[in-house]
């Protein structure tokens, strides 16, 4: 059965098998799943789903095959069968691209006595259980498990079974590992011992994240390596969870890893739908042309993990297509073979149906936008993934006002400043990129002297990239802002007066000062630079009958400043991303909007107007482009999982027409059908009906 794998010619792949792979389905095994999982009914949903690849549980944690690697752990069910080759088999009769997951994070008592040195070590020397599971322990990322065992797991999969690629999950390790091995190897490379907790601002900290990256990087041109000297088609392609690659050396990635993969399941807590795409964006941000898969789960993504249950089919499908909506290519995974509850079928084939209608426009295409928001790896790579969440604020407010304003916009990662990156957009906007290396700040002022514009906040260019704080901004001329002191806070009570006549303080009618932010810095203008804020003074929030000002309005709170080479520059030295993503205030969400249109300095390529939430996107080629409307307008927009689906009214879309071209046809994607549409003042105008969940307006020029 084996050898007929082989030589089963009609599907042998090329090295771009991925680019086809655009939609998949998930299956992991429990481990009695050979005696109780129904394969037919797992063959008829990659029908359903329209599904193009599918990725199988082989082996690592379990073996879900006739495994002969010692210590590798084969279900106890398993018995004569191969359940994973059956599916590979079933799935290459269906012309699907196939790929294997490994799990290594933890393994029996077995191996663990055998291979002591294969678990990982906690703080206090002990081996470490399992922390859902005690009865397994805990695998060390670092070490002999994943260098020596794991790669012969992987080469036998990758022998036996005509496979594309091998996938692995939870492979980077959980934590600091304590072993003499991972203290001895770590200390080698930088001197310390081993930091005890996730701190910053230790220098142990720091080098143990730059340690971890090595191995871990290494790690995947390894794999790769012992995969391609079997079949030189295929890779492996590691879960990169639902962060950027700031946790990994982009040149490996580069060479090893054809299409990235986004392990952010679904929306948990206070989370807005727009973040299914802004995780692809993340990817994008590093590798623009690199296709991205975004993982979906069946179930409620939630700390009390009810991994066998399933949510509403409007929150996969809001998941999956707002994905969609930004190129990403759709995954859904369902966890056990076993299927008790069929509600997910119907919404995840409805959600894959509007993928693959939309795919042939959007495939041809590439992201485009004037507008640009830094993902600050280099000051993220600072905090315990753990705690990143409380640093990305800024990011996700001024993220969220941007939805708002309708202005469609990509991210940047800070580890890619070339000029040709910068040079693709009108505009960066740098939330709270505390730290920025020299020549991260070199790169981003040569993008102004070529013309660019800047907008800022915070403590963006105030630290290096160790994190040690300046003596004043790294960015102060592009800023036209000189440090002066802070920053300072928690400050309650705070607020920003109107200053003069300016676009960035308009549409506040009636109001002389608005709401402030909680963390505020000192800084003043330059002699160029207007303010259209100015700070209020402190004054108490209690007793009530002292709550007013004493003093007049003094201060930068806003700076403004046209840079002489064509661009604009704001920065406003209070965290206006981070309390308007805890806060929401409407007035904030208007002061970033002005800051936005005016340092654009023209009215924006793609305009929208109507009522509701969309999330835009953007993409064009030679011959076109073509604008995705997600609807996110919802009471559950929040917090989830959200019950119905409300249709978004007709919405108005006008568009810069490029210089020398003309309109030849608009075409609404989803809807398979014309589009009216009028022209004038070098842009068209196009009335789009009102949008279910998603609608693709296409234009196309002569």
């Amino acid at each position: 059965m084996l050898d007929a794998r082989k030589q089963n010619t009609h599907t042998l792949r090329t090295p771009d098998w991925f680019k086809t792979a655009t939609r998949w389905t998930q299956l992991t095994f429990v481990e009695d799943d050979p005696e109780k999982y129904d394969p037919a009914f797992w063959i008829d949903v990659f029908k359903r789903t329209k599904s193009n690849a599918v990725c199988l549980s082989a082996g690592g944690y379990i073996a879900y095959y006739p495994s002969e690697v010692p210590y590798h752990y084969v279900s106890k069910y398993l018995g004569d069968k191969d359940i994973f080759g059956a599916l590979v088999d079933a799935a290459r009769k269906l012309d699907m691209h196939v790929m294997a997951r490994v799990d290594p994070h933890a393994i029996h008592d077995d191996a663990a006595k055998a291979h002591p040195e294969w678990v990982m070590i906690n703080a206090d020397g002990t081996p470490r259980r399992h922390w859902a599971y005690p009865d397994v322990w805990v695998t060390n990322a670092y070490g002999d498990y994943n260098s020596v065992f794991m790669p012969e797991v992987v080469k036998e999969i990758v022998r036996k079974y005509d496979i594309d690629a091998v996938f692995a999950n939870r492979w980077q390790g959980h934590g600091v590992d304590y072993s003499e091995d991972s203290a001895r190897r770590f200390k080698d490379m930088s001197g310390h011992a081993l930091p005890k907790k996730p701190d910053a601002e230790d220098p142990a900290w720091q080098a143990w994240v730059q340690w971890r990256r090595r191995v871990l990087t290494d790690m995947i041109a390894q794999w790769d390596d012992a995969v391609k000297a079997i079949r030189p088609h295929a890779s492996f392609i590691p879960n990169m969870g639902g962060a950027s690659l700031m946790e990994f050396d982009l040149s490996v990635v580069a060479r090893h890893c054809p299409f990235l993969v986004v392990d952010h399941q679904g929306r948990k807590g206070l989370e807005l739908g727009w973040s299914a795409g802004r995780n692809g964006k993340r990817i994008r941000a590093t590798f623009p042309d690199r296709p991205v898969v975004l993982i979906t789960s069946i179930g409620p993504e939630e700390e009390y993990r009810w991994k066998d249950a399933v949510t509403s089919g409007e929150e996969m499908q809001l998941w999956i297509n707002d994905g969609t909506a930004h190129g990403l290519y759709a995954w859904f995974t369902k966890f056990n073979g076993v299927v008790p509850d069929k509600r997910w079928v119907e919404p995840v084939a409805d959600a894959f149906g509007l993928q693959a209608a939309v795919e042939p426009v959007l495939e041809s295409m590439k992201p485009t936008a004037e507008i640009a928001v830094v993902d600050p790896s280099t000051t993220l790579r600072h905090w315990a993934p753990e705690e990143r969440h409380s640093a990305e604020k800024h990011d996700l407010g001024l993220y969220h006002a941007l939805v708002e304003a309708r202005l469609p916009f990509e991210l940047l990662s800070d580890q890619v400043l070339t000029a040709e990156n910068l040079d693709r957009f009108k505009l960066i906007i740098l939330a709270n990129a505390s730290c920025l290396s020299d020549a991260q700040n070199a790169a981003i002022r040569a993008y102004v002297d070529r013309g660019g514009s800047v907008i800022a906040s915070y403590e963006t260019s105030l630290r290096d990239e160790f994190g040690k704080k300046r003596d004043e901004f790294g960015l102060a001329d592009v800023l036209g802002a000189r440090y002066v002191s802070g920053p300072r806070g928690i400050v309650k009570n705070t607020y920003v007066a109107l200053s003069g006549d300016h676009p960035i303080n308009r549409g506040f009618d009636g109001a002389e000062r608005i709401m402030g932010g909680t963390r505020l810095i000192h800084a003043e203008p330059s002699a160029d630079s207007k303010t259209p804020f100015l700070y209020v003074p402190d004054f108490p929030d209690l007793p009530m009958e002292e709550v007013y000002p004493r003093e007049a309005p003094k201060g930068a709170a806003v700076i403004a400043r046209e840079t002489g080479w064509g661009g604009r520059t704001v920065y406003i030295p209070w965290n206006i991303g981070e309390i308007f993503w805890e806060v929401f205030a409407v007035d904030h969400a208007r002061l970033i909007a002005n800051a936005v249109h005016w340092a654009l300095g023209k009215t924006p390529r793609v305009t929208v107007k109507g009522k509701g939430v969309i999330d835009l996107a953007l993409r064009e080629s030679g011959e076109g482009l073509a604008l995705s409307l997600f609807n996110l307008t919802n009471p559950m927009m929040m917090k989830g999982p959200i019950r119905d689906n409300y249709v978004l009214a007709a919405q108005t879309v006008s568009v810069e027409i490029p210089e020398g071209r003309s309109v030849a046809k608009a075409w609404l994607v989803v809807a398979d059908r014309a589009a009216s549409f009028s022209l004038g003042n070098g842009r068209a105008q196009v009335e789009v009906p009102g949008i279910d969940r998603l609608e693709v307006l296409h234009l196309t020029w002569k």
